[in-house]
C-alpha cells in the first residue's frame, strides 16, 4: 500500500517481546505510528513503557518480533529484515542524538563530525568542509579545534547534533537530548532541532521526560505498558 506523501516513518503492528514462556516480557504491543517530514514528536511514558525500544526499532538497531517498518518510503522490515546492510541504512538515512553527547575524547569537534562522513565514504577534505559548515551553522564553528573536554555542555551537544546531521539524514532520533541541560539550553537545542526539521524536511522522534520542552513538539505520543495510549 502506497503511503501518503511526506511520511518518513511508518511502523504498523509493531511488537517486541523478550524471553519466552513465564519469563516473556512484552515491551511493545501492536504499535502503529506515522511521522511526516518537518514534524517533531515526543515519545512519552514511564520507565519500561517501551519508548526506547520503539526508538531502537525505528533506528534499525533492534528487530521487531512482529510488524512492518517503512523508512523514507523503503520497507526495511516485514517479518524479517529486507535490507541486508543495516549499517549503510543507518549511515544514509538516520541520525542519532543521545543524552550524553558520546563524542570521541581523542578527536576535535570538527573531527568528531567528519569521522561519520569518512565512514560513509566521503573524501577527507569534503568531510572536513561539511563538518565546518555544520559547526558554523550550529554556532560552534569557533570551537572546531577544541576537544570534548574543553567544550561546555551546550557546545558538546551542538557538536553531537552536527554529527547526527552530517550525512543529511531525513530521520533524526533523539534519546533524552536535553536531560543534562538547563532550561535555557534545552530550549535552544529544541528550537534548533525544529529549525533543522523544517529546513531539511527531516522528521525528529525524541524520547524525553523533560517537561520544560513539551511545548516544542508538534505531537506528544504516549506509551504505557508497550501500547500507544494517545497523541
Amino acid at each position: 500500500m502506497a503511503l501518503p506523501p511526506g511520511i518518513l516513518v511508518d511502523v504498523q503492528g509493531v511488537a517486541r517481546h523478550f524471553g519466552k514462556g513465564d519469563t516473556r516480557v512484552d515491551a511493545l504491543r501492536d504499535v502503529g505510528l506515522q511521522v511526516r517530514a518537518g514534524e517533531v514528536i515526543a515519545l512519552l511514558g514511564p520507565s519500561g513503557s517501551g519508548k526506547t525500544t520503539l526508538l531502537n526499532i525505528i533506528g534499525c538497531i533492534l528487530a521487531p518480533s512482529a510488524g512492518r517498518v517503512v523508512l523514507d518510503g523503503e520497507t526495511v522490515f516485514d517479518r524479517k529484515w529486507l535490507r541486508r546492510d543495516l549499517r549503510r541504512l543507518r549511515l544514509d538515512k538516520i541520525g542519532f542524538i543521545f543524552q550524553s553527547h558520546n563524542l570521541l575524547p581523542f578527536l576535535t569537534a570538527e573531527e568528531n563530525v567528519a569521522v561519520v562522513l569518512n565512514l560513509a565514504g566521503w573524501p577527507a577534505e569534503q568531510g572536513r568542509a561539511r563538518a565546518r559548515e555544520l559547526l558554523d551553522y550550529l554556532e560552534v564553528g569557533h570551537r572546531a579545534g577544541a576537544g570534548p573536554a574543553h567544550l561546555s555542555g551546550g557546545e558538546a551537544q551542538r557538536v553531537a547534533i552536527a554529527r547526527a546531521l552530517a550525512n543529511r539524514p531525513r530521520i533524526i532520533l533523539a534519546d533524552e537530548p536535553t536531560a543534562a541541560l538547563d532550561s535555557t539550553r534545552a530550549g535552544l537545542v529544541m528550537d534548533l532541532l525544529r529549525r533543522l526539521a523544517a529546513e531539511q524536511e527531516a522528521c525528529i522522534v525524541t524520547v524525553t521526560h523533560d517537561e520544560k520542552i513539551f511545548d516544542r513538539f508538534d505531537r506528544l505520543i504516549h506509551l504505557r505498558d508497550g501500547r500507544l495510549t494517545g497523541a
